[in-house]
């Protein structure tokens, strides 16, 4: 709870039991139970708390649109009656099934008819999960946006997290929604400028990236409110190394570089994760992470953060660059200019 009360001093808002906390990878949904609750007794008054809503109740395999709106409206239910947010997440039970966007629609509808507010929309690519390939339609990504604007004119759909890594495709996206619908961006390759927007809309954040990023991201949007673009930029565009980094393929191992940066911030005491996910990236790529942290002005203690890191390297065998060492052994404060 330490990293969840860390957000919503910064105000912002959190995403729990969702893909960042392993949903999927080693998380199940007993598990989300016990995370969801834990998250909106501590943090629930203070800020809105987007919960993930899925179908791992299911066994594994195929599943038929009428169990798997059964399975989501369990799992909604349970994240309703206690406060928080629906999202309603992909599900790969009927991604293993659905033979057309008709079966997505079927399955879509029944969970909206049930849901006491409108709910956020999931739309997760395969580079993120590959059992999702082909998502709301099996046969075109345009008959799957058409399938997707089709929900969000029930009146029943606050907004889309699209996380399909493809800046135009969510400009394009984004400009056919109704009015009031939001488009969230999961784009952790192109958040600076979806969220600026243009003179047609913006995307709101909703994002893995801005986990390890927060204490930038929340000045940065905190500017963006204000009018000052340029001040949000100077403060987030220079996060976007560490991003694209962290996200580089296979990109649903991102969550380890996530957890590599909270313990080097002093957020956890560990660098332990579920199922040994710590293992899906190599200290090589850590190492970078740390410098690009670093260079982004992330740490509050930076020379903390360069000790845990030396710590760890020297266990692989392996140093941290002396360049990198030496730029960033002066300390500073962890705010940029």
């Amino acid at each position: 709870m330490v990293f969840r009360r860390h957000l919503a001093d910064l105000g912002l808002g959190i995403a729990e039991a969702m893909d960042t906390a392993q949903r999927g990878m080693g998380v199940d949904w007993a598990s989300a139970q016990r995370l969801i609750e834990a998250t909106l007794d501590e943090v629930g008054e203070r800020t809105p708390v987007a919960c993930g809503v899925a179908t791992d109740q299911l066994p594994t395999g195929g599943a038929d649109p009428s169990a798997v709106a059964e399975a989501y409206l369990e799992q909604l239910e349970f994240v309703e009656h206690r406060g928080g947010i629906g999202v309603v997440m992909c599900s790969r039970q009927l991604a293993a099934s659905a033979a057309s966007a008709d079966d997505y629609l079927t399955a879509y509808r029944a969970v909206l008819d049930g849901a006491r507010r409108p709910v956020i929309l999931h739309w997760l690519g395969p580079a993120f999960d590959p059992a999702l390939a082909g998502y709301w339609s099996p046969h075109s990504l345009e008959e799957a946006a058409d399938t997707v604007i089709e929900l969000c004119e029930t009146g029943q759909v606050d907004g889309v997290k699209l996380s399909l890594l493809d800046a135009d495709f969510e400009i394009a996206f984004r400009r056919r929604l109704p009015a009031n619908v939001r488009l969230y961006t999961g784009d952790d390759f192109n958040y600076v400028e979806l969220i600026a927007g243009d003179e047609l809309g913006y995307s709101d954040a909703l994002l893995g990236a801005f986990d390890p990023l927060a204490p930038i991201a929340a000045r940065a949007l905190a500017a963006l409110r204000a009018s000052d673009e340029n001040g949000y930029r100077r403060l987030l565009e220079p996060t976007l190394p560490l991003a694209r980094h962290l996200f580089e393929p296979p990109t649903q191992h991102y969550k380890t570089g996530v957890v590599w940066l909270a313990f080097l911030s002093g957020l956890q005491t560990h660098f332990r994760m579920i199922a040994g996910a710590e293992s899906g990236r190599s200290a090589a790529h850590l190492r970078k992470a740390w410098r690009l942290a670093a260079e982004a002005g992330l740490f509050v203690d930076p020379e903390r953060a360069r000790g845990l890191a030396e710590s760890y390297m020297r266990l692989h065998g392996l140093e941290l660059d002396d360049e990198c060492s030496h730029r960033h052994s002066t300390g500073g404060t962890g705010q940029r200019p």
